[in-house]
Formats: structure tokens, sequence, C-alpha cells
């Protein structure tokens, strides 16, 4: 067989394989086409999640007739004017999208510069179908409609219109984050999903279009070096996520996935975080444009560094010298001894018979919760102005007089105190046990939740009054899809319009947690596993996350009988010695080990 030039239009598909991957990758060109117009407004209409319709409509500097048929063309752009590729300051420079979208979808463009006639152009998979005067403001307005109609082998593995959608929402969102000077809107089948203002602070549009509880919980990042300029914000540690889904990264105003920066950032956080949480950062960082190449990838989501220890090192040394400066800042939310100060508890003084000039009857006893409110109607705090005889404070340690267990050769031993409120210490009798107490707890939840749905399914404890966990409309797409799912651990959902769900019951083994973390936790695994998991594999991850939330937190401090308890059903739980992470539970020293530690023989 002979080689021979391919027909332009064959070229403009297999350059589509290229560019064109998914509607979100159409969407991406196209939204990156309005920025380096110069656009201040920027609104994307979408349609069965891009797959049917992709419009985006631009106030930006327009284009004339001829110039619209020339972007049309294979590598026609007007981004290089001097032909340096090696200084590229706009997002898109190829002039390969334009081309690559009309062949394989009908593709309409109409533009009208300021002070000048509109025009319009249609291409209908690679064929000419109309070029003509249009109507409209001056801006461009770009339609993309039945991408890959002609194209079966492609469309059948896109995924759902959800997913599709979801994707889609993604780009505009990372785009919209670089541009805080830019108003964004997104429409999905009529409906608005998506608005923010032009003129907002980039704290501002970053907390807008990811959590704006980030606002309250994030430092701001400035350092500069060597020409190189980096900005943003960066969580706290205890304000973190799941997956790394929430980390932004933007070089020159362009977002990418890059190795190097994701790795910088997990450097930076090191020993502050669990290595199963990731941070929530969105950094920006600006380089001169010939110390960079955006030449690297297809959808120039990659980048490559000519110095690229000098960035990481920048990003390591920008996020530690911030966080540094937070100095005790944890991330803000109502500490559950506050919550509990306002809950009905004990017996009041009064109540108990132990009123002003009577002694309380154990000196060692704490002194009660308070039980009214100031105007006696209600759960409230007590006034406890002191009087000869006050109850002694409620901080004073109290002994705990339950007898240790009259036997000592558990294979674990027997409880003898709590370290930093974290760990057990017990004594075996052939050694020092060590246990952490939220690890192995978590373990033993998670055997219990398999059990209990080996049994058929997990028993649900409904809740008193509903909550309402507020998500981006993607997330709780994908819960909504896996209502059924999660009720076989327990945990019921139902959607609470197109921004929340409703947690109407939570699994009964979990007691009572935090059922806006773990619904938050699960859309986001959700998010990044889903698709790729067997069902197995997903119920396993639904089950060991729920586990984690479920767990004895480290910072509890326990009786004797809850630890001697804890130390018991860890004998008798399989795989009890390492928590659901990999993580050990417990540790021994045996005592020739400790004897060598103070030099005895």
């Amino acid at each position: 067989m002979s080689i021979r030039r391919l027909p332009s239009h064959l070229v403009n598909r297999i350059a589509a394989g290229e560019v064109v991957e998914r509607p979100a990758s159409a969407l991406k060109e196209l939204v990156e086409n309005a920025i380096d117009s110069g656009a201040m407004r920027i609104a994307v209409v979408l349609a069965a999640g891009g797959v049917e319709r992709i419009e985006v409509a631009d106030d930006g500097c327009g284009m004339a007739p001829d110039e619209i048929a020339l972007a049309l063309e294979r590598h026609a752009t007007s981004k290089l004017p001097d032909e340096d590729i090696d200084r590229v300051a706009t997002l898109g420079f190829r002039g390969e999208a334009l081309p690559s979208i009309a062949s394989v979808a009908r593709l309409t463009i109409e533009s009208r510069p300021a002070g000048a006639e509109g025009w319009a152009r249609t291409v209908d998979n690679g064929v000419l179908e109309r070029d003509g005067p249009a109507a409209l403001p001056p801006g461009t307005r770009v339609v993309a409609e039945a991408l890959f109609a002609h194209v079966p082998a492609r469309r059948k593995f896109l995924r759902s219109a959800r997913s599709e959608y979801a994707a889609c929402l993604d780009v505009v969102r990372r785009l919209a984050m670089a541009r805080p000077d830019i108003a964004f809107s997104v429409e999905h089948d009529g409906r608005r999903t998506l608005s923010v203002a032009a003129a907002e602070g980039r704290p501002a549009r970053v907390a807008a279009l990811t959590d704006r509880a980030l606002a309250d919980n994030s430092v701001a990042i400035d350092l500069a070096r060597d020409g190189h300029v980096l900005g943003g914000v960066a969580g706290l540690p205890t304000f973190h996520r799941g997956v790394a889904d929430h980390q932004y990264l933007f070089v020159n105003g362009r977002p990418v996935r890059d190795r190097l920066l994701i790795g910088a950032i997990r450097g930076a956080y090191a020993e502050m975080m669990p290595r199963d949480r990731h941070a929530v950062v969105a950094l920006f960082l600006d380089v001169p444009p010939s110390e960079v190449d955006v030449n690297v990838h297809p959808a120039k989501t990659e980048v490559r560094f000519r110095d690229p220890a000098l960035v990481r090192g920048m990003i390591v040394s920008g996020l530690r010298r911030a966080l540094d400066a937070a100095g005790h800042r944890v991330a803000h939310g109502a500490p559950a001894e506050l919550a509990a100060l306002w809950q009905g508890g004990g017996p009041s003084p009064i109540a108990a018979g132990e009123g002003v000039g009577v002694p309380p009857s154990d000196p060692y006893a704490a002194a009660p919760h308070p039980t009214l409110s100031p105007t006696g109607r209600g759960p409230g705090v007590q006034d406890q102005r002191p009087t000869f005889f006050s109850a002694p404070p409620a901080a004073r340690a109290v002994p705990d007089w339950t007898p240790p267990p009259a036997r000592t050769d558990f294979p674990l031993g027997v409880a003898r105190g709590q370290v930093a409120k974290t760990y057990i210490v017990a004594e075996a009798e052939d050694g020092v046990v060590l246990v952490d107490q939220h690890a192995a707890h978590e373990r033993l939840v998670l055997e219990r939740m398999r059990a209990a749905l080996a049994g058929g399914r997990v028993a649900a404890q409904a809740l008193l009054i509903p909550e309402v966990v507020e998500l981006d409309e993607p997330a709780c797409d994908r819960l909504e899809a896996r209502a059924a799912e999660l009720a076989e651990f327990g945990l019921e959902l139902e959607r609470f319009g197109a921004r929340a769900m409703l947690v109407r019951a939570t699994p009964a083994l979990l007691g009572s947690g935090d059922p806006k973390g773990l619904v938050t936790d699960l859309a986001d695994e959700l998010a990044a596993y889903d698709e790729a998991l067997s069902l197995r594999e997903r119920l396993e991850a639904i089950a060991g996350t729920m586990a984690c939330h479920g767990s004895v937190r480290a910072g509890r401090v326990l009786s004797a009988a809850e630890m001697n308890a804890l130390l018991r059903e860890m004998e008798a739980t399989p795989h009890s010695g390492q928590c659901n992470h990999g993580r050990p539970t417990w540790v021994k020293l045996d005592m020739k080990t400790v004897a060598k530690l103070f030099g005895r023989s």
C-alpha cells in the first residue's frame, strides 16, 4: 500500500480525537477562546450534559467575516503574532480547537466586532452549511450541537448526561477561579447552576466556587522569588477533605494538573494532616513565559518548568510560612463541649437535696451539669456563683473506682491508664501494650458493619430532626444515584432541592456522629472512585468511610471499663491489628525490652 496524504476532513477528525475527548474538552476550548478575546462576561448554556448542545457567548472583541472563515481552518490563530511559541501569553495558541470541533459536531459561529455588522458561519461535521449576516450584540457566540452524532464509535463511550455535565461544570469552575475579573454563568437544561460576578477578590472567588467556609478557614499565600510569584489561598490543616479533587493549581492563569505541584502540596502539609486526608488549596503561580513550556500535552493540562526545583521549593516554603503564621488557628466549628453545655445533664444541686449550707455528699464528685436556663424554662447555663459549700470544679480529676479485672492473662492485657487522651496503656503478663483508641475502634466498627451487611442490612437510626447537607449539584447527583446502596448501610438520604441532601437516618452502629461530615466525605469519594470500582469495592469504600466517622476519636477520655471493653473486643475481632488505612492499632513492649530501657539485666 502506497503512502498518501490524508484528506483534510479525515485529518480534522484525527485531530479531534486528541483535542475533543468529551463535551468538557470542547467547552474548555471555547471558554478559553472567550477569555483570550478580552471578554468581561461569559455565559455557558448546556443541554444533556453538553452532548446535545454547548453554547458559549461572550462580549469580547469579536471577529470579522473573513476572520471567522480563517478561524475554522487548521492551525490558524491570532495568538502568536510574533510566532514565538516559547513565550505563549494566552490560554490557546495552536489553532486546532474550532476545526476539530466542527469536524465532529454542527458548529455555528456568530460574531460581531464593535461598530461593525454581525456575521454567522455554520459547519456541519466538516461541511459548510451557512455563511451570512447575523444579528447579535458585540462579541461572539459559538454553538456546538450533536457532538459525535456522526461518529457513533466515539459517542457510545461518553458517560451519562449527569457525569458529562459534572465534568463541564468543573471546567468552568476552574477557569472562573483563574479570572475573578470576569463574570461567569452556567445554565444546564434551562436551569441556572452557576453564577459569579466580576470584580471579586481572588479569595472570595475561590470560596464561592469551592466551599464558602474556606474563607474563614484558610491563609493567604504570597511569595516572590527570582521572577516567580506564588499567590492564592490554602486551607488550614484541620480543614481537609477525603480526596484531592479540591486542589486547584494554575500556572500563568492556566488550570493544570501537574504531579510536581501536587507532590509539593503534599510535602508542605506533611506531618500536619492524616495521610488519608487532603488539603484544600488554590495556588496561582505566575512565571516568565520563557520559564515554562505549555506545549507538552494535547489538552494543555500539563506543563514543564525550566527549573522544577525552584518551583517546588517555592510552593513548599510558601505554604509552610503561611501555615506557621496561622499559629494555633484551627478550622472553625462549634466544639462538642460547648454544645453539650447547653444540653440537659444530671440533676441540679437543689434537685439533689444539696442546697446552700449542705456540703456535697461526695467531696470527690464533679460538679453537676447545669440544667436550668437563666429564665428557668429549659436547658441552659446555670448561675454558678460560689457559696461556702460550693461543689468542686467540673475540671477536677475524678478517681475511677472501677475495680480492674481479676484476670491478667488477656492477650492485650488490662487497661491501666490513658496517655494524651489518645493511647490506652495496658499491662499484660509479658509486657506493656499501647493501643491507638481511634485506629482500633475504627477497625471494630468496620467489622461490625461488614457482619451486619452480611446478615442483610445495617440497622438505621432515624434522626429526630432530619439534617440538611448543602453540596454542589454534581455531588448531590452522585449521592442520589447511590441512595439505594447507602440505605443498605443504614444511611437514608433524600434529594432536597438542586444543591442539598436530606439525611433522615444514620447507621445505628455510628451512634450520634457528624452526618454532615459523613455525607460530604462520601460525596468526595464517589466523585473520585465511583466509576472505576466494582459494586463490592464501592460497598467496602463506603463502609470504611462510615467506620471512620463512627469510631472513638483521639482526644476523648475513656473510663477503665470502656478501655477494657475495647481491648476485649479487639481480641475477638479479626484484622484488629491494623486500622482501615493500614496503620497499626497496637504495639507491645515485652518486659525484657522494658528492663533494658532501665539498664536492668
